[in-house]
């Protein structure tokens, strides 16, 4: 099957062979190796997988752009589809006369040239953790952050959506290029977006979680697309943010629009975060010189008036169960009248309160405070069975934060783990926070796997994940009023409607590539995030790197982050317990001031209620900044990032260093002062 499509599309799928043997682009040749256009797992009533792909089927009946596949070692036959339009638009379903279950699908997979760092010319864009630019797939792939199939129990990394991957498509770019692969999911139900190196080159593909019952057949329900374009990473995306646009989830509005928003949301406040007891995760839980609460006022009142701003005050370690031991969180530590005298006070500044919080895991004994344990309330109230079960109906530890605490994994799909919940955060929902960060832990606002088979779901990750977030998101905020609830790493596409205000992880992009402000390309006029606490940066913390960090959040839209240690110095990030090197306080504050000011002055509806666009090239300096994996990242003395507001296109530029930058754009020399943001209109 030869077929031709737009943008100098050309594909060639031997689908008697069950593999893509070519897929051209502009005339440049893009496939490495052959790969079965499929793979799919079954498994069986003891929890046994079972594996087979195109290849292995015995038979194939292939007409025009349909075919068959049967004569697999287990009794089921495979229908693929590519649709002959403007773009391939493929379809894949399963009949199965087993008595097991489809757990998931790869499709449709092909293996691309190697990118550029291993031998080829490309580059990848991916949607995880905000953005991720990939040039090196096998430094990616040794990397903490690797790309690897999700199992249970669930961790908190995968490349899995809705969770650390916040949209469903994926980008091959080359030579000013590329290949848009897009799941044009609405149900948006979980998948995993994989590019990992493969022989000769770079597999590419989607894991399709099919969410069925032992017995039952799967049917995608959704094309996945391929469409080749011109340009850069922006131009891939505008072709997802097409297709979002048009199919908003549920509950979505733009902010301009929506009417449930605090003001604080508009005024873009300067987050100030740090731990009531001790200095990091890992530390004794003792109080520190930040408590009681109000301790910090004359610190608050400080940076306040340095940067001529809001603050919001997200409070770690406040918990006065355990830190980071869901989900029981209430009351504060030190009791609920300390907590909202210090609440009051910020309040009657103009500032706001947010607390993290730790998400769906249920926790048996904190690994921090040694007297809480929940071992006989566990028992007495029979609470395993709300919890996330293996493939073989077990209940097995969790693997989410195990240095702090031992427990399992809530799930949803369960009426027992609706009511921990509902019992564990009703008291935070009557309380004076602002802000619930409730989701940490649970990244992009996702849940974890859940086999069982005494829950109301199908025994295996399915679309009804989504669903029953979504409806669990939708009964929090109506208790919420005007409080914000968030995420750990921005919130998924899936939940952009709930959950508005989160913490965004690109920081954690420099391990295994480049960070990008895709999230704000696609989603920015609907919701913002903040600059989250940065944990587990990927650049070193023997360089001050705090300003360009913030230069990377303020120019995507979000507001910055400032973490504190007790006695009022910035940590480079949360979670460094190395404080030899600290970032320089009184550069950072400057910088906070000016940008804050920028924001009120020139750049708040762009960077408020905007549409970011593509931003028009420009030359200035670069640096190397050292990172904690391996090699330098490259990151330019001005950050810059294109608007849209009211038909007007503005482009602002941000020197994040302490020397005056030049800027060449558009013909026009720019002389950008230290700390400093300039704006030029398009």
């Amino acid at each position: 099957m030869d077929l031709h499509y737009q943008e100098g599309i050309r594909l060639r799928a031997d689908l008697e062979a069950g593999c893509v043997t070519s897929l051209q682009c502009g005339g440049t040749e893009l496939v490495a190796e052959k790969a079965p256009l499929f793979r799919l797992r079954l498994m069986d009533s003891t929890g046994a997988f079972f594996v087979t792909d195109a290849f292995a089927a015995s038979r194939c009946a292939a007409e025009g752009g349909q075919a068959v596949y049967s004569g697999f070692p287990y009794d089921i036959e495979v229908t693929v589809q590519v649709e002959d339009g403007d773009s391939p638009m493929w379809r894949i379903a399963v009949k199965n006369r087993t008595d097991m279950l489809v757990e998931w699908v790869d499709f449709p997979v092909v293996t691309l040239k190697p990118l550029t760092k291993n031998g080829g010319n490309a580059k990848a864009l991916l949607p995880y953790n905000e953005g991720l630019l990939v040039d090196d797939a096998v430094k990616r792939q040794e990397s903490v952050f690797c790309d690897c199939v999700p199992e249970y129990p669930s961790q908190g990394s995968y490349c899995l959506f809705p969770n650390m991957m916040c949209s469903q498509f994926l980008c091959y770019l080359f030579d000013g290029k590329g290949i848009y692969m897009g799941a044009h999911d609405e149900e948006r139900g979980p998948k995993g977006i994989h590019l990992h190196p493969e022989g000769a080159g770079v597999s590419l593909y989607f894991k399709l979680y099919c969410g069925g019952n032992f017995g039952a057949d799967y049917a995608s329900g959704f094309p996945v697309v391929w469409r080749g374009f011109r340009g850069d990473w922006q131009d891939g995306a505008e072709l997802y943010r097409t297709w979002f646009q048009e199919h908003l989830p549920p509950e979505v509005r733009k902010v301009e629009e929506n009417d449930t928003l605090p003001a604080w949301y508009r005024q873009s406040p300067l987050i100030i975060s740090y731990p009531v007891r001790g200095i990091h995760d890992m530390d004794r839980m003792e109080p520190n010189a930040l408590f009681p609460y109000r301790n910090a006022l004359p610190l608050v009142d400080e940076i306040a008036a340095r940067t001529e701003s809001p603050l919001m005050v997200l409070l770690m370690h406040w918990e006065g169960s355990a830190p980071w031991a869901p989900p029981y969180v209430w009351p504060p530590y030190g009791g609920q009248e300390e907590f909202d005298a210090f609440a009051d006070a910020l309040h009657d500044r103009g500032h706001t309160l947010g607390v993290y919080c730790s998400g769906f895991g249920y926790t048996l004994q904190s690994n921090l405070i040694e007297e809480y344990n929940m071992a006989k309330a566990y028992q007495e109230r029979g609470l395993e069975g709300a919890m996330c079960a293996s493939p073989a109906g077990e209940t097995e530890l969790s693997r989410i934060c195990t240095a702090q605490r031992s427990g399992y994994d809530l799930c949803l799909g369960s009426a027992l783990a609706q009511e921990v919940l509902d019992e564990a955060y009703a008291p935070l929902f009557k309380s004076k926070a602002d802000y619930v960060q409730i989701l940490d832990q649970n990244h992009g606002g996702g849940q974890y796997f859940c086999y069982s088979r005494r829950h109301a779901h199908p025994p295996a990750p399915g679309s009804w994940m989504t669903r029953e977030m979504r409806a669990l998101l939708k009964k929090w905020r109506a208790q919420g009023g005007k409080r914000l609830f968030g995420c750990e790493s921005a919130a998924a596409e899936p939940f952009i409607g709930s959950l508005l205000f989160s913490d965004s992880r690109y920081e954690l992009n420099w391990h295994t590539g480049e960070p990008v402000p895709l999230f704000s390309y696609l989603y920015h006029e609907y919701l913002r995030n903040f600059m989250g606490n940065q944990v587990s940066c990927g650049l070193s913390a023997q360089e001050d790197t705090l300003r360009l960090r913030m230069a990377y959040s303020f120019a995507a839209g979000d507001c910055m982050t400032l973490v504190l240690t007790p006695d009022g110095r910035f940590m480079s990030h949360w979670g460094n317990h190395d404080f030899s090197v600290m970032p320089d306080r009184e550069k950072a504050l400057d910088f906070a001031a000016n940008m804050q000011r920028f924001y009120r002055e020139q750049a708040m509806p762009y960077l408020y209620g905007g549409r970011m666009v593509k931003p028009l090239s420009y030359e200035c300096g670069v640096r190397e900044y050292p990172t904690v994996f391996s090699g330098p990242a490259l990151a330019p003395d001005c950050i810059s990032t294109a608007w849209e507001y009211a038909g007007a296109r503005v482009q602002i530029f941000v020197n994040h260093t302490d020397r005056e930058q030049r800027v060449v754009f558009q013909g026009e020399t720019l002389d950008i002062p230290p700390l400093q943001a300039v704006m030029r209109r398009l």
